[in-house]
């Protein structure tokens, strides 16, 4: 099941080692778009509207966690690349005991908070109590979203892709199925959704962890597995970089999400299922671009600087024709995709999906450069430049969108997106030419 990404045929090793990944996040967003249907279909679109803002909220939420586990794991994927053991042992226990505290504050806090976050994102009285029973059932499973992560990223850094997505698609499976039991049959309403969600994130984190605990040699106790002050600072001084990137990445949706919402429920379900579709469509660039970061970051370990140019061009040309053919596609299918979610009766709602979709779908290839800036500042020990990137795609959406959408509508608002995505792509390319041979720390 391991993949050596420092040796062998460029384009195809890239490839083979994301293919999983992206098998992986299709299975997640299949999903998302099944609990959109279920909710929409069973509970209509007030409740759609609830659990589409309150799923923007959670990504918000989970985000810092996600990030952390995605930056510490880049730091096991260079000391694999290195083949230093001895301190991958040690960035490994520090970083399970760091990001699990941060996991712990995050969940209490947020049940502390949850009324004066959900004032705060304007929250339309006829969904806020159903926003707060699925929020509230949702945030139970913050520990095992970490469990999860960790491990899925510790794997992946050792060449491993295809056992996170075994558990990942036994949890989809799970959690479709308790979906319809909870919302259709037993007739639960939102917090049934969330009981569903919760169920399948204790059964992937769990079940990940314990495989990776028997079958790993890394993490057998008697291998060394120490916490040490000194790898507990490096991974918080890189770790949390990254999941500072991804925290601003999402509060800058909460905080498009709270303009959206200022709109109506009937705007919010539109935005609701538009993403969902949005996120489904360029989501494979996402998961190629966290696998070309992990081909990056073992042979950044490794010194292989030239296999990284290699990779890096064979990268940027299959991005840019998956997002162009996607692009078209969803332009094209926008009232179809849409009609999927939304009742044909509800026109308004329908109308601004479309409008939606085909603004965000001619613009997929900006977002499809991003990720993999993102992926490659992040493989090379320069995570502050993909938090400055993100700093600029988001800043440039919410002051796009709250300095115009007054005037201008919600259209405002999803012309905002792509602006952002091509003003960090520039910064980023032009950025990554001046350091286009980073010096590896060995």
């Amino acid at each position: 099941m391991k993949r050596d990404l420092t040796t062998g045929p460029v384009t195809s090793t890239m490839l083979l080692f994301a293919l999983p990944m992206i098998l992986g996040n299709v299975l997640q967003q299949c999903y998302n778009l099944a609990d959109t249907w279920i909710v929409g279909e069973f509970l209509g679109t007030a409740a759609l509207g609830a659990v589409g803002s309150a799923y923007t909220l959670i990504t918000f939420l989970t985000s810092l966690i996600i990030g952390m586990c995605m930056g510490a794991g880049a730091l096991f994927s260079i000391s694999y690349g290195k083949k230093d053991y001895k301190h991958m042992r040690e960035y490994l226990a520090s970083a399970f005991v760091l990001i699990l505290v941060i996991t712990a504050v995050l969940t209490v806090g947020s049940y502390g908070l949850l009324h004066k976050i959900l004032q705060w994102m304007q929250t339309p009285k006829e969904v806020y109590d159903m926003m707060f029973t699925y929020v509230g059932v949702i945030l139970m499973g913050l520990p095992f979203i970490f469990l999860y992560n960790y491990f899925a990223f510790f794997l992946r850094a050792v060449g491993n892709s295809v056992v996170p997505l075994f558990f990942l698609g036994i949890s989809t499976i799970l959690n479709i199925v308790l979906d319809v039991i909870f919302v259709a049959v037993l007739q639960r309403g939102v917090a049934g959704a969330a009981e569903a969600t919760v169920i399948a994130q204790v059964v992937a984190g769990l079940g990940i962890a314990l495989y990776s605990f028997l079958r790993e040699p890394l993490l057998h106790l008697d291998k060394g597995l120490r916490v040490r002050w000194r790898s507990i600072v490096a991974i918080f001084a890189y770790a949390t970089t990254t999941g500072a990137q991804q925290s601003v990445m999402n509060f800058g949706i909460l905080m498009v999400q709270g303009l959206v919402n200022s709109f109506g429920a009937s705007v919010m379900a539109a935005f609701a299922a538009g993403v969902k579709i949005d996120t489904l469509a360029y989501m494979p660039a996402q998961e190629f671009g966290n696998a070309y970061s992990i081909f990056v970051s073992q042979n950044y370990g490794a010194g292989n600087t030239q296999r990284i140019r290699i990779g890096t061009r064979s990268a940027i040309v299959l991005v840019l024709c998956f997002c162009a053919i996607i692009s078209a596609g969803v332009w094209l299918l926008a009232p179809q995709l849409i009609g999927v979610f939304i009742q044909a009766h509800e026109t308004q709602a329908l109308l601004t999906g479309v409008q939606y979709l085909r603004i965000e779908g001619a613009c997929y290839v900006g977002i499809g450069v991003l990720f993999l800036l993102y992926g490659y500042f992040r493989a090379v020990e320069r995570p502050k430049i993909s938090l400055l990137l993100t700093v600029i795609s988001l800043g440039t959406r919410v002051l796009l969108a709250y300095s115009f959408a007054p005037q201008m509508g919600v259209q405002a608002i999803w012309w905002s997106i792509p602006i952002g995505w091509v003003l960090a792509d520039i910064v980023g390319l032009l950025l990554k030419t001046k350091h286009a041979a980073p010096q590896i720390n060995c």
